[in-house]
């Protein structure tokens, strides 16, 4: 009964959330990738998002609505990341779910996903969340412009309790930055190595920085570059080296050695052939959950700081763990969880960072 309430209250249905059963819950090591860049006519007096072109030469694109540029269907329908009973919903999903902190896209100032974080911030607060940015690669990013954006981003919403800043690394934001390697390693280490010419080490501005481990030989990147960390994001695995599960055991101990955040990233599966029809090789089925099980179960074997969940919401790439319902448009049938109900990956990702919490705990004694 317990478990029903939650997922009423999550999916919307009017029932409250009852406080997690454990202290520790939602879980601040568990991260999640989430994007608040859907617009749409009702909301906004616009579309963002749901309407996409198919990334090909055929010059076609999706109009949104029911047509949208997805391999699923949201269970909420073509929403506005702007409307606060989607954002109180998505929160009290991820809360649920057990998920601690969400990392979201941003893509600069007075972008469309900034102007939504105050929203985003304040619900997060009213759930117990925590809020870490996703530092996207916005046009000129490189280290000095890095830097603009870090003052930027904590005058304007430093000081609100949501933001995430975990008190064993003294109390510092979160930064995850996504295709770091875009800059070379010797530009980011005048940002993060102390004593860099534009260095914000020891300053107001130090932030935990955490870059995208992609390529095999990628570690000395990060230590050059002055990174704090890194993570792997994609939820295909085999895509990438880093997002191969069986290197992860060699990405957290080349962590270990050197002291830096660990954050192999689980996904439930992959698939965005509407927007990229070429990009099939690329689909991960999600074998009814399995496919989730096992990466979850990869991720924990490895011994990482943190797991990052791929994600919340990208519904181009299908990665989402959002709820996710049957839908068909003209001779088009949308995937969908069957056989499990909309909410079933929410309730697989509490099942294992419980899991993992308690390994934890029966190590530790």
């Amino acid at each position: 009964m317990a478990m029903m309430i939650i997922w009423a209250a999550a999916l919307g249905l009017g029932c409250a959330i009852p406080a997690p059963v454990r202290a520790d819950l939602p879980d601040q090591r568990v991260h999640t990738f989430y994007y608040g860049w859907y617009a749409n006519q009702e909301h906004d007096g616009f579309q963002v998002h749901w309407n996409h072109d198919v990334l090909d030469d055929s010059g076609q694109s999706f109009p949104g609505g029911q047509d949208i540029g997805a391999n699923y269907y949201p269970a909420l329908g073509t929403y506005s990341s702007r409307d606060p009973a989607v954002v109180q919903t998505h929160m009290q999903q991820m809360a649920a779910a057990d998920i601690g902190v969400v990392v979201v896209s941003w893509w600069g100032p007075e972008t469309f996903e900034d102007q939504g974080l105050d929203l985003l911030l304040d619900e997060a607060q009213d759930q117990g969340l925590k809020i870490a940015f996703h530092l996207e690669p916005f046009p000129g990013r490189g280290a000095l412009s890095s830097r603009r954006a870090i003052e930027y981003l904590l005058n304007t919403y430093g000081e609100h309790p949501a933001l995430y800043r975990p008190a064993d690394l003294d109390g510092r934001p979160v930064l995850y930055v996504y295709d770091s390697y875009l800059t070379p390693a010797d530009e980011w280490a005048g940002l993060l190595q102390p004593g860099g010419e534009i260095s914000i080490r020891g300053t107001d501005l130090d932030v935990v920085m955490i870059g995208l481990w992609v390529n095999q030989n990628e570690g000395d990147f990060f230590l050059e570059g002055g990174f704090d960390g890194y993570y792997t994001y994609f939820g295909a695995d085999g895509f990438t080296w880093g997002s191969t599960t069986d290197n992860w055991a060699q990405i957290t101990e080349f962590g270990r050695k050197h002291n830096l955040i660990t954050v192999p990233c689980v996904g439930p599966g992959y698939c965005d052939t509407r927007i990229r029809p070429w990009n099939a090789k690329t689909t991960r089925g999600r074998e009814q959950g399995a496919y989730y099980d096992r990466l979850f179960q990869a991720a924990i074997d490895a011994g990482p700081t943190w797991i990052g969940v791929t994600s919340f919401n990208e519904w181009h790439e299908g990665t989402q763990i959002e709820p996710s319902v049957p839908m068909s448009v003209g001779d088009y049938q949308y995937l969908d969880f069957t056989p499990w109900e909309p909410h079933y990956y929410l309730e697989r990702t509490s099942y294992w960072v419980r899991r993992w919490a308690t390994m934890d705990a029966r190590h530790q004694r």
